[in-house]
């Protein structure tokens, strides 16, 4: 049973992870520091997509699966959970770099907007440096 509740858990982390470096640059805009959690998971992200390399997450919930007595899956988390659901049936390598495209453009677009940001209010004058002091 435990195992069970760990193979759900790593399943719920693994999601996380893949929407927190899809959907990541937003958070950024609200909180820049998190832009050095993001980078790394980005490029993580992005190289799985292109490598077509398993994360590691993937053969860890597959043990949990197995050793709670459930069937494990063959493939990467996105071809077996969320690709049914985007995609017909099939994960190819040309799909793989493509979804890799897309979150790397997402993810620019939204550090163009940070980048925009930071250099709109670096430009911009204070209310304090108007006034002068008595």
């Amino acid at each position: 049973m435990i195992y069970g509740i760990l193979g759900d858990a790593v399943l719920l982390c693994h999601l996380a992870f893949i929407l927190f470096v899809v959907l990541g640059g937003l958070l950024v805009l609200r909180h820049r520091l998190l832009l050095l959690l993001h980078l790394p998971a980005l490029c993580w992200g992005v190289y799985i997509e292109f490598s077509g390399a398993i994360c590691p997450l993937t053969p860890l919930e597959n043990r949990l699966r197995q050793l709670a007595g459930e069937t494990g899956y063959e493939g990467s988390f996105i071809g077996h959970y969320l690709l049914p659901l985007i995609y017909p049936p099939g994960l190819t390598a040309e799909m793989q770099v493509v979804l890799g495209l897309a979150v790397a453009a997402i993810n620019l677009v939204m550090y163009a907007v940070v980048l925009y940001r930071l250099r709109r209010a670096r430009h911009r004058p204070t209310a304090a440096a108007g006034r002068r002091s008595p």
